[in-house]
């Protein structure tokens, strides 16, 4: 049984999130974990000694968070109805991103969902603030749906590469798993800028081993760069999904050079699926 992690504030935005994951695994045995997290606009000082679990002043967000989440609960029994899914609850007083990486440690996580609202013009600056800081510290699959996306069954999955890491089977299963499932065709975009090098045509050999026995279209393109070529790929290719790794990067790099992931993130109009690096370098 999948065990899956669903984030929610209570917002449209989050609920959109619920349902696409709803609809994505209606045929698979789930449990589904609704995880409301919660912090007050100033801390009390009764706080310092635990949190509201050992003060004894009532805590109205304690009571906002638990009466969220059971509305959440009633609310996808009534409308789906899915004997293959069980539900359950997680209300803490803690920050998203940290109560998510405790959450998917204990309770053996394979997948989290959410959802993060679209940018438009000047204003493209985040995924969401909570969605970009999550993908980047999780270490477990995780995909995004965009604001008011509706999920609608998808025949192509697009993965772009730059060829500069070896891909692992064990970092690519949940992408083949998705692959397998829909019986979908995998497109690896390659945004060309140079020949490549010894060590990308290394890769690039060794993922199309590893996907020999995938429905795969391999596509080297040269008039756009990385993330232009990704963003018109999916416009016209009628691509459903969007899958990348969030290969770590050194302090320096992360000052330096917005990573991919991100930039991808920021435009992306499809579902955007982050697969963990367990790479060690």
């Amino acid at each position: 049984m999948k065990r899956i992690l669903l984030p929610t504030d209570f917002s449209r935005n989050a609920w959109n999130a619920i349902e696409y994951a709803l609809h994505l695994l209606k045929d698979e045995s789930c449990t589904f974990y609704l995880l409301n997290t919660y912090t007050p606009v100033f801390y009390r000082v009764d706080y310092l000694i635990g949190g509201p679990a050992v003060s004894a002043i009532p805590d109205i967000g304690v009571d906002v968070s638990l009466a969220g989440l059971e509305r959440s609960v009633e609310r996808i029994t009534k409308k789906f109805q899915n004997p293959n899914h069980q539900f359950k609850t997680l209300s803490a007083f803690n920050t998203l991103t940290d109560e998510v990486n405790k959450v998917c440690e204990k309770e053996q996580i394979d997948l989290l969902i959410m959802g993060t609202k679209g940018a438009s013009g000047a204003k493209e600056i985040f995924l969401g603030s909570n969605t970009v800081h999550v993908i980047r510290k999780a270490e477990i699959p995780v995909l995004a749906i965009p604001e008011d996306f509706e999920y609608k069954p998808f025949e192509n999955i697009v993965l772009p590469t730059d060829y500069q890491f070896k891909y692992q089977p064990e970092e690519l299963e949940p992408l083949f798993e998705i692959v397998k499932k829909h019986h979908a065709t995998l497109h690896v975009v390659h945004a060309v800028e140079d020949d490549l090098n010894p060590v990308q045509q290394e890769s690039k050999h060794y993922l199309q081993e590893l996907l020999e026995d995938f429905p795969t279209v391999i596509q080297d393109i040269t008039e756009e760069y990385m993330p232009n070529t990704v963003h018109t790929y999916v416009e016209k290719n009628n691509i459903g999904l969007v899958a990348m790794m969030n290969r770590k990067y050194t302090f320096l790099q992360r000052l330096l050079f917005k990573q991919n992931v991100d930039a991808v993130g920021y435009h992306c109009a499809v579902p955007f699926l982050v697969l963990p690096d367990t790479s060690e370098s």
